[in-house]
């Protein structure tokens, strides 16, 4: 059965993700280091890690493979994963693929370096999250489950 694999510290999107496995009667494993509550749905399974950094992003990418669905924000976590095999989105919809993750790692990697340089520490935090993006979330994985599920029967 595929999987689609939440990475639910912080997710935004659990209960979308929730929907659309349900539509494609796939199974959901919300990830986290704890704080989340387990769902009712029979086919959501809920996993709580231990407390540490990137311990709930290498036990999904230690899990995901062809066919499964991983949705992180984490770029590193998207880069495994899609290595292995499976597809990966971010909250905001936005999918990564195999010819962009690099780019996306070389981004995260200059960002990283600029604010450890800026003394002042000045700039802003993210771009909050909108319906819009809840929306193309929703187009994003309900396009990737139909395409897992459609390489599955071939």
């Amino acid at each position: 059965m595929k999987t689609i694999f939440v990475d639910a510290d912080a997710c935004p999107v659990k209960d979308e993700a929730v929907r659309v496995a349900e539509r494609y009667k796939m199974r959901v494993v919300m990830v986290s280091n704890g704080g989340i509550r387990p769902r009712r749905e029979p086919f959501v399974e809920t996993v709580v890690v231990a407390a540490g950094p990137d311990v709930a992003d290498m036990w999904i990418a230690d899990r995901a493979g062809p066919g499964d669905i991983c949705v992180t924000s984490d770029i590193p976590l998207a880069a495994r994963c899609i290595e292995n095999g499976a597809a990966a989105v971010r909250h905001n919809g936005e999918a990564f693929t195999a010819a962009s993750i690099g780019n996306e790692m070389a981004t995260r990697d200059l960002m990283a370096d600029w604010r450890a340089a800026n003394p002042l520490q000045a700039g802003g935090g993210g771009k909050s999250f909108t319906a819009r993006d809840r929306s193309r979330f929703l187009q994003t994985l309900d396009r990737l489950s139909r395409a897992a599920l459609k390489a599955a029967e071939e």
